[in-house]
């Protein structure tokens, strides 16, 4: 499927996503797609940029396509300051991260995982689950 147009509208993406379930999975496509076409300026996607009000999420985990539904931080530690930009928001905000993250989620088969994200891509994952749960940098 083609890429999908990027939404701007902060009423919708301040909404929380609903939960993903299987016949979800075409929407991780969509994002994958979407995401690899706008691979010069981006690094991550949340369902709720391409429109879907669903908890999925797809990110670069160093050179790869990584695809996550039902993302929870489950601990997190080391925290910083950085500056953020978004593909759905004008300019950089200032933001606090966490440099090392145990995040639980379910796979494309939608099996249950629990895996720890370090630096760069967690930093990633933390901004796209903050679109999940309808937070705007």
């Amino acid at each position: 499927m083609p890429e999908r147009p990027i939404v701007k509208d902060p009423i919708f993406l301040a909404r929380k996503s609903r939960p993903a379930t299987a016949e979800d999975l075409p929407i991780a496509r969509d994002l994958l797609d979407t995401l690899a076409a706008h691979r010069d300026g981006c690094v991550g996607m949340a369902a709720n940029m391409i429109g879907e009000a669903v908890r999925i999420i797809v990110f670069d985990n160093e050179g790869t396509d990584a695809v996550m539904f039902n993302p929870e931080i489950v601990k997190a530690s080391e925290p910083y300051e950085t500056e953020e930009g978004c593909l759905s928001l004008i300019g950089v905000r200032k933001t606090k991260r966490f440099r090392k993250i145990k995040v639980r989620y379910q796979n494309e088969q939608m099996q249950l995982r629990l895996k720890t994200f370090t630096g760069w891509t967690a930093q990633i994952i933390q901004h796209e689950i903050d679109h999940s749960n309808g937070i705007l940098i």
